[in-house]
């Protein structure tokens, strides 16, 4: 069973820094560089979503972060035969397994996994062969949790963004609602042997709470952490995301 004993991890998701260079063509901004940038200062990991549409994150992306990057690279993406022999090409220290539809913003929910048991069982499969951790990203829902344990993955990632946006709308009865639900979720994963991570949509605002959760190893925020390095820089920006998450988990 995981240590959670120790400090609390804090993956960076670059994918929008690939956002902003594909808006205008190009190779500036690059996603590489603010990698690089994030583990200067002190970033655990770098997360990276390969999507079908290549909207962000494109291949090139993933072969110079596999060359370049000396933390580990979290390497997202669905559950589709390209993308599995990819991640058999790279193989990355970790891979997360989330849902994608071409007509979403960004990653609405978790991914269903009990309906889809035995396929993802032999599709995560090869992937643990080859030495990859694999994650999937999920709701705070205990059919899917359980599910998640019996295929084999090793790690969960809570899907945050219904607690956040609750959050951003006021809702805080909502909020609150959703904060308790990954909060007995996390302890559940826990006591199934699974590494708990959480994120999607977490900020200065809302990373607290979540940060206090001791199952909690890993948090991965991306496009918050993005957003913020326009104002203050990103190394500025990460570390004021480490202090808060340090000031919570003591």
């Amino acid at each position: 069973m995981t240590d959670y004993a120790g400090r609390l991890r804090l993956g960076v998701n670059i994918d929008h820094v690939a956002t902003l260079r594909n808006a205008r063509g190009g190779d500036l901004p690059d996603p590489v560089r603010a990698a690089q940038l994030a583990e200067e200062a002190g970033a655990d990991g770098i997360t990276a979503h390969l999507r079908e549409d290549r909207r962000h994150i494109i291949d090139s992306d993933i072969d110079r972060l596999m060359e370049t990057l000396r933390v580990p690279l979290n390497f997202e993406m669905a559950a589709t035969d390209e993308m599995q022999k990819i991640a058999l090409r790279h193989k990355p220290h970790a891979v997360c397994i989330v849902p994608e539809k071409r007509e979403e913003r960004t990653t609405e929910g978790g991914l269903e996994v009990a309906r889809e048991e035995n396929k993802l069982a032999g599709y995560i499969a090869p992937l643990r062969e080859a030495g990859c951790r694999v994650s999937i990203f999920i709701g705070a829902d205990e059919r899917q949790i359980a599910a998640a344990h019996r295929i084999g993955a090793q790690v969960i990632e809570l899907h945050t963004g219904a607690y956040c946006d609750a959050h951003a709308e006021g809702d805080f009865a909502t909020r609150d609602r959703e904060l308790e639900m990954m909060r007995e979720m996390s302890a559940y994963a826990h006591s199934l042997g699974l590494e708990v991570h959480a994120g999607h949509g977490l900020n200065y605002e809302t990373v607290a709470p979540v940060a206090a959760f001791p199952e909690v190893v890993e948090l991965n925020i991306g496009h918050f952490l993005i957003g913020e390095s326009v104002f203050r820089g990103l190394g500025p920006a990460i570390a004021e995301m480490r202090r808060l998450m340090d000031a919570a988990r003591a």
